[in-house]
């Protein structure tokens, strides 16, 4: 499936009730999600990927209950919209709760920050769960889901010691990933050319560039990546809080396209 997944674009969720920096209602929250589904549709976007991005600070314990169910529905609704494949990340790492929320919605892939190895985060240390993510999936017949993993994921640090290219190695070959996420070290920051042509030869699964990616710079990574995750480029005068637009999606989808064709 992820084969013909080029350009994924992000749907940043409001925040969402529970979460501090709650502020609107649940009907605004569904509004936005909407708008924004439909921008990257209608713009020739390949897949959507929605994430609890408004929930700061995250918690390295899991979803909530409420996070779950409130984003069941929206996953659900955006996934009725439009016939691209939809991915769900429940951040900061919970693959369960994404595998469950993408099983019920009928989305067809998640997001896994730390799949396998650990990583020193502002919510302290996290570690892979590979072996229970797998075995969940197969559990509740979610099989036909993929997993998109990050190695070295942004906003974290590696422990000492710990090589990026056995990272990558271990996280197809071990932790049996999907493809792979490669992004710079925080949100809107430009990704490493170097360790993508690093993770590229070191797996045989996609490899995705995981942030930073704009119209200006589309042509450091395609074709040389598989595909590029696109979030706060898309949205109104560059601001991730913003909602999308959809001339700045339709301008970067025109550019990437002619790309991948030459």
């Amino acid at each position: 499936m992820l084969d013909a997944l080029r350009l994924i674009g992000m749907i940043h969720l409001l925040p969402l009730p529970g979460a501090p920096l709650y502020a609107n209602s649940r009907e605004e929250i569904r509004e936005r999600a909407i708008r924004d589904a439909e921008s990257l549709s209608s713009s020739g976007f390949d897949a959507l990927l929605v994430e609890n991005f408004g929930d700061i600070p995250f918690s390295a314990e899991g979803g909530e209950a409420h996070v779950i169910a409130e984003m069941s529905v929206l996953v659900r609704e955006i996934r009725l919209l439009t016939a691209l494949p939809v991915g769900v990340q429940v951040l900061r790492n919970d693959a369960k709760a994404a595998m469950a929320i993408a099983a019920a919605a009928d989305a067809s892939f998640i997001r896994v920050n730390v799949h396998t190895g650990t990583m020193f985060t502002d919510q302290g240390m996290l570690q892979g769960q590979a072996h229970s993510t797998l075995r969940y999936r197969h559990a509740i017949d979610a099989g036909r889901i993929s997993i998109l993993a990050d190695v070295f994921v942004k906003h974290a640090t590696p422990p000492i010691g710990v090589v990026f290219d056995d990272a990558v190695q271990e996280c197809v070959e071990r932790g049996m990933a999907n493809g792979i996420i490669v992004s710079g070290s925080g949100t809107s920051r430009e990704t490493d050319v170097g360790m993508l042509e690093s993770a590229v030869a070191r797996s045989n699964v996609p490899v995705y560039v995981g942030s930073g990616v704009t119209e200006k710079n589309l042509s450091r990574y395609i074709p040389l990546a598989h595909g590029v995750i696109a979030g706060t480029a898309l949205k109104y005068d560059g601001d991730v809080s913003q909602a999308v637009d959809v001339e700045r999606c339709r301008c970067f989808v025109e550019k990437a396209r002619k790309l991948l064709a030459s």
